[in-house]
């Protein structure tokens, strides 16, 4: 149990512009890095492998492949250094800790997205599976015509 002060203290620098993040989604972190005088954003891209809630210390693990070589980088949540994050697209995990993607190599490395299917579906009703069959008939008629 910490102090109220610090509790309050704490609360002031906690960020509310950060995007819902899970394990499994792939991210793009635009992280600032100040080289002597110069600053730029660089963009970091990968898997989120876990995420750890502890309020301003929060952090999270994010993994990517460079030249067939694992790389894993961790960011505190709330920092000032983080300009912002993009989620790219969600992955359906169904464990907090995603460590044997670790062990993966090629296609197997890659998760499958939570709204699969989603996008292909298409809902046809009755009207809509009339008009098309007439439409098709009247391409055949065409067809035949020629």
């Amino acid at each position: 149990m910490s102090h109220p002060i610090i509790e309050q203290l704490e609360q002031s620098q906690l960020r509310t512009d950060l995007p819902e993040i899970n394990p499994g989604d792939t991210i793009d972190v635009h992280y600032r890095i100040i080289e002597g005088s110069k600053e730029r954003i660089q963009i970091f891209s990968g898997v989120v492998l876990k995420k750890e809630n502890r309020g301003l210390n929060s952090n999270i693990t994010v993994r990517r492949i460079v030249a067939n070589e694992g790389v894993e980088r961790i960011f505190p949540l709330h920092s000032p250094k983080i300009s912002k994050i993009e989620i790219k697209r969600h992955g359906d995990a169904r464990r907090a800790k995603l460590y044997f993607l670790r062990d993966r190599v090629g296609k197997s490395r890659r998760l499958r997205d939570r709204r699969r299917g989603l996008q292909h579906a298409l809902v046809v009703t009755g009207s809509q599976k009339t008009a098309k069959a007439e439409a098709i008939a009247q391409a055949k008629a065409a067809a035949a015509a020629k």
